[in-house]
C-alpha cells in the first residue's frame, strides 16, 4: 500500500467527488456475509490519499450494489466501516474495469476470503500476487536467518546480503516480464508504477514502449509516461 502511494505521489491524479451516482459504466454487486449494519466506501487514490467515490449504507441486508463511472481500468478499494474498533482487515483492493463486477466475501475474513469476478485485470493482478508471494516467503526466510543470528549474538551467514540482493533483482525482473507479457492490459503500467518505479529507467522505458495504444492512453498508461519523463528530467 505504501509503495503504491509513494509511486503516485509525484503524479497528478484525476480528482473526484463523493456524489453517489445511479448511472455509470461500472456496476458492482456484492455480498458481505455477516455484515448486518455498517457503511461501505468505494475509494480511489487521489493526490496520494484515499477518497470516497461512493458510500453504501448496510442495514440488515449484507448485499450491496454500486454504479460508478471510471474513465479506464484502475485500482479501487472497498472499505468497510464496521461501526466498532477498526480491524486491519477492513480494506480490499480490486482492479476495476467498466462492465459488471461481483465482490463476495465475509465479515470475518473480509480480505482473505474475497472472490472478485468480472475484471480481466483483477485476475491478472491475483496471478501476479501469487507469483510475488513466493518471493515474499524466501525474503522472510532470509530475514529469519538474520534475526536468529542477532538473537544468539552471532554473525549471519556471509552470503545473506548477497542472497537478499539477488532475490530483489529476480523480483524486479519477474515483475518487468509480467508487465511486458501483459502489455495489452492496464495491469502492465500499474505494476511499473507500483512495484518497479525505482528500477533502471531503461526497464520502465521498455514497458512503456511495449504498451498497446489502448493501454498507453489509459489512466495508468498516461501516468507511467509522465512518471518516466519526470524521472528523466530529474536525473539529467
Amino acid at each position: 500500500m505504501k509503495k503504491i502511494l509513494f509511486a503516485f505521489a509525484a503524479l497528478a491524479i484525476i480528482s473526484c467527488n463523493d456524489e453517489k451516482s445511479t448511472e455509470g459504466n461500472l456496476h458492482i454487486t456484492g455480498n458481505i456475509k455477516g455484515l448486518k449494519q455498517g457503511t461501505l466506501y468505494i475509494q480511489r487514490i487521489a493526490d496520494t490519499s484515499l477518497v470516497s467515490i461512493d458510500t453504501i449504507q448496510i442495514k440488515g441486508d449484507s448485499k450491496f450494489e454500486s454504479h460508478i463511472h471510471i474513465d479506464s481500468p484502475e485500482m479501487l478499494y472497498l472499505f468497510v466501516d464496521r461501526g466498532e474498533t477498526n480491524s486491519i482487515d477492513n480494506n480490499l483492493m480490486f482492479f476495476a474495469e467498466p462492465g459488471v463486477m461481483t465482490i463476495d466475501t465475509n465479515l470475518d475474513k473480509f480480505f482473505a476470503d474475497a472472490k472478485i469476478t468480472g475484471s480481466k485485470n483483477q485476475k491478472l493482478y491475483e496471478d501476479y500476487k501469487k507469483i510475488m508471494a513466493r518471493f515474499t516467503e524466501k525474503d522472510l526466510e532470509i530475514t529469519e536467518q538474520k534475526l536468529r543470528a542477532f538473537q544468539f549474538n552471532r554473525d549471519a551467514p556471509i552470503d545473506t546480503d548477497a542472497k537478499s540482493n539477488e532475490l530483489l533483482k529476480k523480483r524486479y525482473l519477474v515483475s518487468i516480464n509480467f508487465a511486458m507479457n501483459n502489455k495489452d492490459h492496464e495491469i502492465a503500467p500499474f505494476i511499473a508504477l507500483s512495484e518497479v518505479y525505482n528500477a533502471n529507467i531503461k526497464y520502465l522505458d521498455t514497458i512503456n514502449n511495449s504498451l498497446t495504444p489502448k493501454v498507453a492512453g489509459s489512466k495508468y498508461g498516461k501516468m507511467l509516461n509522465k512518471f518516466i519523463a519526470d524521472r528523466k528530467k530529474a536525473e539529467q
